[in-house]
């Protein structure tokens, strides 16, 4: 009897690869598109499940901002793109030169300008990573036009759980740390495919 790894778990650990590698060529298409050095740690990859996601980037009542596409083709699903709203202030920084501050309740109280400006940057990123897994997995898949929210992770995260929870028990969380000069930004990838898309994954 064989003590080996199972055929979902060797799944599991290429699409871990391919999505480390798909991060990395995310941010240096957002490099090469604003002329700056950003620079990026190896990023965490791991398969968690769905209902967990929001421990994972600090708890339901962490302030963020995410970036929601669905996408369509060979593959459904989201992807999300999530950062913590210090970081996005970082990012802000980076990209501006201003920082989004907060309302007196202390949720998130960025311009228009610097909405729109997250806006972009996450479907820079979320564009870049999903073109490099359908290239390597060879697949179509097509993105939406990008939705913006800022709140706190339960809320930003109650859509996608509503829609894609009784498809998909599990999604590919990975946190990728980068940034420019001294500012640096902690972002989150959210993959969630439905069952039917996770086995046509793999169908090549």
């Amino acid at each position: 009897m064989s003590n080996g790894p199972s055929k979902l778990e060797m799944h599991f650990d290429t699409l871990k690869e391919i999505s480390n590698i798909g991060t990395g060529h995310a941010v240096t298409a957002l490099s090469q598109l604003l002329k700056r050095n950003f620079r990026m740690n190896v990023p965490t990859v791991n398969f968690v499940e769905f209902k967990d996601v929001a421990n994972f980037v600090g708890g339901p009542e962490t302030l963020v901002l995410g970036v929601l596409v669905n996408i369509s083709g060979d593959l459904d699903g989201i992807v999300m793109f999530l950062v913590k709203q210090e970081s996005a202030r970082n990012l802000i920084s980076i990209l501006l030169g201003t920082s989004g501050g907060s309302s007196d309740d202390g949720s998130p109280n960025f311009s228009e300008l610097e909405l729109s400006t997250l806006t972009e940057v996450g479907n820079i990123l979320v564009s870049s990573y999903l073109g490099s897994l359908a290239s390597m997995m060879n697949k179509k898949i097509i993105p939406s036009v990008p939705q913006i929210a800022a709140d706190m992770a339960n809320a930003i995260l109650s859509v996608p759980a509503i829609e894609f929870g009784k498809v998909a028990d599990k999604a590919l969380f990975i946190e990728s740390v980068f940034g420019a000069d001294e500012e640096q930004v902690s972002g989150y990838f959210i993959f969630v495919p439905d069952m039917p898309s996770f086995e046509r994954l793999f169908s090549f």
